[in-house]
């Protein structure tokens, strides 16, 4: 009798066990992932002042349906940026203050298309892991 009571003991736990670890599973994962893009050279200024800017991206999400909104997405992403930075002036890249400003403006750029676009913003940071004016 006291095996048997064992027996049904230990099945009893083997069942709980799964089900205590598919609840684990339920909980939402910390998923950061980045995007690496392909680098971007533009020229701006005026026809006198022509100055060239090289810029290599990368973007921050966290989770993988931002993952994939923003691959769905990422001709529109370049062609955004591409404007957004052949728009500058010397002094609105000329300063690493003012490069901050520009990667600032480059994330909210971002997020608005993808939010009017998909109803989410989705990203949620943007580096300039490379930026090279002359």
């Amino acid at each position: 009798m006291i095996r048997v009571l064992s027996l049904v003991l230990v099945m009893l736990l083997s069942l709980g066990s799964p089900v205590s670890m598919a609840a684990e599973d339920d909980k939402p994962a910390d998923y950061i992932s980045y995007i690496e893009l392909k680098p971007f050279v533009t020229n701006f200024g005026s026809a006198d002042n022509l100055r060239f800017l090289k810029a290599e991206v990368t973007i921050q999400v966290d989770s993988e349906n931002a993952h994939h909104a923003v691959n769905a997405h990422m001709a529109q992403i370049r062609n955004d940026l591409v404007f957004l930075f052949s728009a500058q002036t010397e002094e609105s890249v000329g300063s690493v203050a003012a490069q901050q400003l520009l990667a600032g403006e480059a994330l909210k750029l971002i997020q608005d298309m993808l939010k009017e676009e998909t109803g989410e913003s989705f990203v949620t940071d943007l580096f300039f892991t490379s930026l090279v004016v002359q």
